[in-house]
């Protein structure tokens, strides 16, 4: 048994982006929401996350153009934790909030102060979400994940991170042209209430806004964070070709 029990846990999905690199396959419809097989992309990620006990709501942020679409398709479901759609009332690729701007939107419309488990809405995982939040309730603190990856090239476009023995973050760098580790960073964080405070203030105090890693980055600059190994792989759909395969894959 641990000592330290979790708090209430919002699961905050990231979903606001435009999906540019799809073309016209997301030109008007929402990438999180394409068919895999007999569910959607996010579909798959939240038939998990709905079993973890702590978690008690679905908070999932989006644009205005898409808002609808996901109105549309929460109105359909039958999770346990309740789905709540978030618009952020952006239009366009440029001028979108950007992935930290679209959390920090979330929080302050929503007034949310309970522990947050932070997705990117457009990966397939091979593992349960449980794992990680039960490593945040071992560590007490807020987390990242991090996989090994031993590609120079991939490293040079992720964030990469340091570990000590009890994997404490020791630094973490955004795209490194001389990577410190093999550690890279997928886009899935828990950040806990008593840390909050730092991720309000965050972009005033120089966090940059778009990439969901510049905010874990920040926060490791500032507060204990710890970084749980993945305990299987993930597929990240970022183009129409890396689409098709998980289609293959995983339909």
């Amino acid at each position: 048994m641990f000592n330290v029990i979790l708090n209430v846990v919002k699961n905050i999905v990231i979903a606001a982006g435009y999906a540019t690199r799809l073309g016209e396959l997301t030109k008007n419809f929402p990438k999180p929401l394409l068919q895999i097989g007999d569910s959607t992309i996010l579909g798959r990620m939240l038939d998990d996350i709905d079993r973890i006990d702590e978690i008690d709501e679905h908070i999932i942020i989006t644009n205005h153009r898409f808002a609808p679409i996901f109105e549309e398709w929460a109105a359909k479901q039958a999770y346990v934790k309740p789905v709540t759609i978030v618009d952020d009332g952006t239009s366009t690729n440029e001028t979108r909030l950007g992935a930290v701007c679209d959390l920090l939107f979330a929080m302050e419309k929503l007034s949310l102060d309970d522990d947050l488990l932070v997705v990117a809405a457009d990966n397939i995982l091979m593992f349960s979400f449980q794992e990680f939040v039960d490593f945040a309730r071992q560590k007490d603190s807020s987390c990242i994940m991090c996989h090994e990856q031993p590609s120079i090239e991939r490293l040079q476009r992720t964030g990469v991170v340091v570990l000590d023995a009890n994997n404490r973050v020791l630094n973490m760098e955004e795209k490194p042209q001389v990577p410190k580790s093999t550690w890279a960073v997928p886009p899935f964080y828990i950040y806990l209430k008593k840390d909050l405070d730092l991720v309000r203030h965050s972009v005033e105090n120089g966090c940059g806004k778009d990439a969901p890693g510049n905010l874990a980055h920040y926060m490791v600059d500032n507060t204990v964070m710890h970084a749980w190994p993945m305990s299987a792989g993930r597929f990240d759909i970022g183009s129409l070709d890396s689409y098709e395969e998980a289609k293959k894959l995983f339909g």
